[in-house]
């Protein structure tokens, strides 16, 4: 199914796979209308021939990562693995109506120090009414009180 959102003043599609939940393409364009005008060149889901697909990414002039957006679901290994191998600036992590304060502990727990530096690495968790709140795709900004966000 094809989504048309409105995003911080650009017309964004984006096509929502069979199994693949409305939340799911809901926190990529929430990350995108947060994002887009610190980072111009951001892109929604491409290959970038690693063992993980970003759902947001941004690449430096010279092909590095400056920065990655995870939507949803992910293990902790694959959080540490990201930011092992990917160098990334900085990830961060969108979630929907998550009690996150025991996710936040078990990251900053099993996360070593050095590979989350200050600022590296965020959580957004959106509020649990973050549908309703953008039922007509039109989102020019996210506004403060749409998510809790936490430096890991």
């Amino acid at each position: 199914m094809l989504h048309e959102f409105v995003l911080a003043g650009q017309k964004v599609k984006l096509w929502q796979r069979p199994g693949e939940s409305y939340q799911h393409i809901l926190m990529k364009a929430l990350g995108y209308a947060m994002f887009v005008k610190q980072y111009p060149n951001l892109e929604i889901e491409i290959k970038v021939d690693l063992r993980y697909k970003p759902d947001l990414v941004v690449f430096s002039a010279n092909r590095e990562f400056k920065f990655w957006g995870e939507c949803g679901q992910n293990s902790i290994r694959k959080t540490v693995w990201l930011l092992k191998h990917t160098r990334t600036e900085k990830l961060v992590l969108f979630k929907i109506g998550q009690n996150t304060d025991s996710l936040i502990k078990q990251l900053q727990t099993e996360i070593e120090a050095k590979y989350r530096p200050s600022g590296r690495v965020k959580l957004i968790n959106f509020v649990k009414e973050i549908m309703d709140l953008t039922a007509n795709k039109q989102i020019e900004k996210v506004s403060r009180d749409w998510y809790r966000e936490t430096e890991i």
